[in-house]
C-alpha cells in the first residue's frame, strides 16, 4: 500500500531556525546521505563556521552566506508510516511574496518561533496568512529551547503570547511543542532536559496530518482550467473542488447560465468514467458546451450558486504601491477573471498585530490587511470562506504582478 504524501509548509520569522530543524528533521530520519554530510562539513569549514545543519535546506551559495532563505523550496523525507514534502518558506519581510506561493500548496504548516526572542512581525503575519489559505493543520514549534536554557516558565510564556494572538484570528494550533534543533530535543525523540513537556515529540505529530481532502457532501464545483478538441469532441478539463459529477448527471453551467448534460467523464490512461470526486482532475464531454472555455464553472445541482458582483473579504496588500480606490485591478478566483475594484475600506489593520490603524481609510499599504467591499466588472461564483475553499479565495493583479490576496467573508449581489 502506497504511503499518503504530506506537503508541510514551515514558516516563521526570519533566523528562528527553520532551516536548522530542517536540516535535523532530514538527519533524524536518515535522509541524508554520507557524502552530502561531507559536502557540507566542507562547505562550513571554507566558510569559517561550524557545520551547519541548517545548510541541508539552504542549497543556494547566496543562502549560505548571508545565512537566510532567500525562495521556496522542495525537501523530501520519509518515516515508516508517512512520505513528506517540507516547502521551505523565506522569513524576510521583502519575500512576503514567495512565502504565500509555497504555503499555498500545503495540506498543513509548521509554525516556527525563537523562543528566546518571542512573538515577532512575521511569527504573526505569517500565522494569518495561513489562515487566510485555509490550511486547518497547525503545529507551533517553540525552538532554541537550549538559550534560555530549556526553562518551562519561557516556553509558557511565549506559548501564552502566541495563543492570545491566533485566538483572534481563528487559528487553533494541533500542539505548541518546546524543542532544540540544534540539539535535536524533541524532534524524534523525547528530551531529557524537559521531562516537564509531557506532549509528542515532532516526528509522532507530523505522522499524525492528513493530506487535505475536500467533503463529498459539498455541492459540486468544477472550474474550467481549458478545452482539448479530440476525435470531434470538446472536452472540459478542470479540477473537482468539491462534491461529485456523474455521467449522465444534470449540471449548471456559468456563465451564461445554462443547463447540460454530462455524456461522459475522461481521466488520463483510463476508460470513460461513471463518477468523478473531489480533489481529482478531470474532462468532461457536455451535450451543451457552445462557447465554454477557461473560467466558466460546472455546478451540480443543489441551491442556487451564488453569483455576485460585490462581496465583502479580508484582504491583505503586498505591493509597494498602496491600494488605490480609484484604480482597477485583475480579480482571479479559481479559474474565473475579470475587473475589480475596491469599493469601501472599512478597517485598515496592521496585519502582525490585528490592531486597526484606521476605520473607512481611502488607501491600503504595503503589507497591511483590511476589512474591505470589492465591486466586480461581471458577476463572479464566489462563496465564503469554508463553504468552498477555492471559491473563497481571491487574488488581485495588476501589470501581471500580484498585489494582494482576500478571503471571501459574505457576498452581496
Amino acid at each position: 500500500m502506497a504511503l499518503e504524501t504530506i506537503k508541510i509548509a514551515f514558516i516563521g520569522h526570519v533566523d528562528h531556525g527553520k532551516s536548522t530543524l530542517i536540516g535535523r528533521v532530514l538527519l533524524d530520519t536518515g535522509s541524508v546521505p554520507k557524502e552530502k554530510m561531507a559536502e557540507i562539513a566542507k562547505i562550513s569549514r571554507e566558510l569559517g563556521k561550524e557545520a551547519e545543519l541548517a545548510y541541508l535546506a539552504d542549497q543556494l551559495k547566496e543562502e549560505r552566506e548571508h545565512d537566510m532563505t532567500i525562495d521556496t523550496t522542495q525537501i523530501f523525507f520519509r518515516t515508516r508510516k508517512r512520505n513528506f514534502v517540507i516547502i521551505d518558506n523565506p522569513g524576510h519581510v521583502e519575500l512576503l511574496k514567495n512565502m504565500m506561493t509555497g504555503a499555498a500548496q500545503a495540506d498543513a504548516a509548521l509554525l516556527l518561533l525563537d523562543v528566546n526572542e518571542g512573538v515577532m512581525e512575521q511569527t504573526t503575519r505569517h500565522a494569518y496568512i495561513a489562515r487566510m489559505l485555509g490550511i486547518q493543520q497547525v503545529i507551533v514549534v517553540l525552538n532554541k529551547m537550549d538559550l534560555v536554557e530549556f526553562a518551562e516558565g519561557r516556553f509558557d510564556s511565549v506559548a501564552g503570547d502566541l495563543a492570545v494572538f491566533l485566538g483572534k484570528i481563528g487559528l487553533k494550533p494541533l500542539c505548541i511543542i518546546p524543542v532544540s534543533a540544534r540539539e535535536g530535543d524533541n524532534i524524534s525523540k523525547r528530551s531529557r532536559s524537559m521531562k516537564w513537556y509531557k506532549g509528542p515529540v515532532l516526528l509522532e505529530l507530523l505522522e499524525s496530518l492528513r493530506a487535505t481532502t475536500v467533503p463529498e457532501d459539498r455541492l459540486a464545483r468544477l472550474s474550467v482550467q481549458d478545452v482539448y478538441e479530440r476525435g470531434g469532441e470538446r472536452i472540459l478539463v478542470g479540477r473537482v473542488e468539491s462534491g461529485s459529477f456523474r455521467r449522465g448527471g444534470e449540471v449548471l453551467v456559468l456563465p451564461p447560465e445554462r443547463k447540460a448534460v454530462i455524456r461522459s467523464i475522461k481521466v488520463f490512461g483510463e476508460h470513460d468514467r461513471k463518477l468523478a470526486g473531489a480533489g481529482e482532475c478531470v474532462g468532461l464531454v457536455l451535450d451543451n458546451d457552445a462557447g465554454l472555455g477557461r473560467g466558466a464553472v460546472l455546478c451540480g445541482p443543489g441551491a442556487e450558486p451564488p453569483l455576485a458582483k460585490s462581496f465583502e473579504a479580508n484582504l491583505l496588500w503586498l505591493a509597494e504601491k498602496p491600494l488605490d480606490m480609484r484604480s482597477e485591478y485583475l480579480l482571479r478566483c479559481a479559474t474565473q477573471e475579470g475587473r475589480c475594484s475596491v469599493g469601501s475600506i472599512k478597517a485598515r489593520i496592521d496585519s502582525s498585530t490585528m490592531a486597526v490603524i484606521e476605520e473607512d481609510a481611502r488607501s491600503l499599504g504595503a503589507n497591511e490587511t483590511a476589512r474591505v467591499t470589492v465591486n466586480c466588472e461581471k458577476p463572479f461564483l464566489v462563496e465564503a470562506s469554508g463553504a468552498a475553499d477555492e471559491f473563497g479565495r481571491f487574488v488581485m493583479e495588476s501589470a501581471g504582478c500580484v498585489c494582494g490576496v482576500g478571503l471571501v467573508t459574505e457576498i452581496g449581489r
